[in-house]
């Protein structure tokens, strides 16, 4: 079968992604911002444009939202973002968890917090960032992980919504990525 491909234009990039079969009856073009440094800094600049500035902190899950998280904490003016872990580390101690279900990812995970970062977020405000927002499960993973760890929430933020997220009026979000059928 011949790859199909997405040309995607968003913060001033345009980049060539693969469509990905996900299902026999879903696919979707396949975003990874790692590694990409020219794509991260535009889109993390369009984003803190849209984010309320009054936040404390950003937050991601691990792994793809790290390099954006970092890069929009960077242009808060923020001297520290954190990352919720997909295990325990060594270095973790007393975390908390919730369940996270993800389309990208095979099964259920968690997703912890250690107390360290528990005790920095209390009663603080928070901005939740990712790289996409499909189905919105790792959003609601994280979410609920800041929430557990008495933050408040001021906006979830993506570079790109895909499919039904994109109608969603609770994200911020910089281009709408489509589904695609599976081939």
């Amino acid at each position: 079968m011949k790859q199909r491909f997405y040309q995607l234009q968003v913060a001033g990039c345009t980049r060539e992604l693969p469509i990905l079969n996900i299902s026999d009856k879903l696919a979707i073009a396949g975003f990874v911002i790692l590694g990409d440094v020219e794509l991260v800094t535009r889109a993390a600049k369009d984003l803190v444009k849209k984010l309320p500035h009054e936040a404390d902190f950003v937050m991601t899950a691990e792994t793809k939202g790290i390099p954006l998280a970092a890069e929009v904490a960077k242009n808060l003016g923020h001297s520290r973002y954190l990352v919720a872990r997909k295990s325990v580390k060594a270095y973790m101690y007393n975390s908390i968890w919730v369940d996270d279900e993800s389309i990208t990812t095979k099964g259920k995970q968690r997703l912890y917090l250690s107390e360290e970062d528990v005790n920095r977020i209390k009663g603080k405000r928070i901005i939740l960032i990712d790289d996409v927002i499909s189905t919105g499960g790792s959003m609601k993973a994280l979410n609920d992980l800041a929430k557990k760890a008495g933050a408040i929430v001021v906006s979830q933020a993506a570079i790109l919504a895909e499919g039904e997220a994109a109608k969603r009026k609770d994200i911020i979000f910089l281009k709408e990525l489509p589904l695609f059928d599976a081939q």
